[in-house]
């Protein structure tokens, strides 16, 4: 205030506040909320948050803690990604006991506005707290750690794969079915197809469960927690991961019985708009699918049929050319015309990497980085070395971004393979990458 040159009255007439109230607050003879302190705050020319650090330190941290004062602050810390000052106000709270409950709903709060950072320093904490416990509470922090930490970085996401997956089972009947829907989509996105098909089937058995739980008992059902989708859309996808994982171990006729099981849905009851639009989608996946199985099969004849299918769907076009470029390398066919069909979308795709779809952000930028892997092969194994390398080079430095070292080793080995061609600014860009890579090791 001295250096600001306020007067005490002028400064709690511009908050609208007693200047006796001020005047106490001060001197640290009243408590005040955070409410007030972000009034006093913008009245002296400062930020909101501005002096939050010593709100901590020389208020909240000298006062019994008190919740209704607490729980505001930690929200506006969320806000304005204060992290630090949540680390500290939750250390004081955690070091009394019964602060777990509202830890745990403010949390809740903080990840439906998805503040997701800030909202995983309160659930670990209720985590530490209650380790001991076989509570569904604890898995639902376990849950909601594993959401907030996927991202770019592939390793970390199979790490948090790794230490969510044995919580599943004491969560909810219906958060179980979008955990595991949640692990599964991962884990496609990783290509971890064991772990996949093994979540898959579970989620495809609970689902069932649930699905006659629900026509058996309507009314009471009524009254209980619902799953995000109906149960027999869990169903279906649980069999549609099902024959991707067999597809990716060559397993063309299992996977084909998978597919057939999701494109009829006739035995789901119910004929309100959203299970109508459900099951018309899966009937239109499978469809797409069928191709793909049989494509990857070396049924080289279905290709006009599923050009022509896919043409009209754009957000069908990226994964159906992955597709179609990785059966060419594996049963070596030409597809020149079909690249050159799409070529602008291909450069669309790979230069924007997003498109509107149903697939996660994730899965979708895995499939770029395969795409570009595959398009490397075949433009390297044709002798047309310049598209070759620029394709190769590109997904090694998504894969690098991504720190997806699956990819980064086959970059490693196909360049090896065909290093000869490669000029001297093509082996330059690769030994930059590469770098980078070590880099990141150490």
């Amino acid at each position: 205030m001295k250096d600001n040159d306020l007067i005490l009255s002028n400064l709690a007439r511009e908050i609208d506040m007693n200047p006796g109230t001020m005047s106490s607050i001060i001197n640290g003879n009243r408590t005040f909320s955070v409410d007030q302190l972000d009034r006093i705050t913008k009245a002296m020319g400062h930020p909101v948050g501005y002096y939050y650090e010593r709100y901590v330190h020389e208020y909240l941290a000298e006062a019994n803690p008190n919740w209704r004062r607490m729980s505001p602050f930690l929200h506006n810390c969320a806000r304005l990604n204060k992290l630090d000052c949540i680390h500290e106000v939750v250390n004081l709270l955690m070091d009394k006991l019964g602060y777990s409950e509202s830890l745990f709903e403010l949390a809740e709060e903080l990840f439906k506005e998805e503040l997701y950072e800030a909202a995983a320093i309160l659930y670990e904490n209720v985590a530490v707290s209650e380790k001991k416990q076989y509570s569904e509470r604890l898995a639902m922090c376990q849950y909601r750690l594993f959401v907030a930490r996927q991202g770019d970085n592939q390793e970390e996401n199979y790490d948090a794969v790794v230490q969510f997956q044995t919580y599943v089972e004491r969560l909810d009947e219906a958060d179980q079915l979008d955990a595991l829907r949640d692990l599964v989509n991962t884990c496609r996105s990783l290509r971890k197809w064991d772990k996949a098909n093994k979540f898959a089937t579970t989620l495809g058995n609970k689902a069932e469960i649930q699905y006659k739980i629900d026509q058996q008992y309507h009314a009471k059902s009524e009254h209980r927690k619902k799953s995000f989708y109906p149960p027999f859309v869990y169903w279906a996808f649980s069999h549609l991961i099902r024959a991707e994982a067999c597809d990716a171990k060559k397993d063309y006729e299992t996977g084909l019985q998978h597919i057939q099981k999701y494109a009829d849905l006739s035995w789901v009851e119910e004929e309100d708009e959203t299970t109508l639009k459900w099951k018309n989608q899966f009937k239109e996946w499978a469809n797409a699918n069928t191709y793909v199985n049989r494509l990857l099969a070396g049924e080289v004849n279905v290709l006009p049929d599923y050009v022509a299918y896919f043409s009209s769907r754009k957000d069908e076009v990226l994964p159906a050319l992955d597709i179609i470029v990785e059966a060419a390398n594996q049963y070596h066919f030409d597809v020149d015309d079909i690249l050159k069909q799409f070529e602008v979308d291909i450069s669309s795709y790979l230069e924007e990497q997003s498109i509107e779809s149903f697939y996660t952000q994730r899965f979708i930028t895995e499939r770029f980085i395969h795409f570009s892997k595959e398009l490397s092969v075949y433009y390297l194994t044709k002798g047309r070395f310049s598209d070759g390398f620029r394709f190769l080079l590109s997904c090694l430095e998504k894969s690098t971004l991504i720190n997806n070292k699956s990819y980064i080793i086959k970059c490693m080995r196909l360049f090896e393979f065909f290093q000869e061609h490669a000029s001297a600014e093509t082996r330059a860009v690769f030994r930059n990458l590469i770098n980078e890579v070590d880099e990141d090791e150490t």
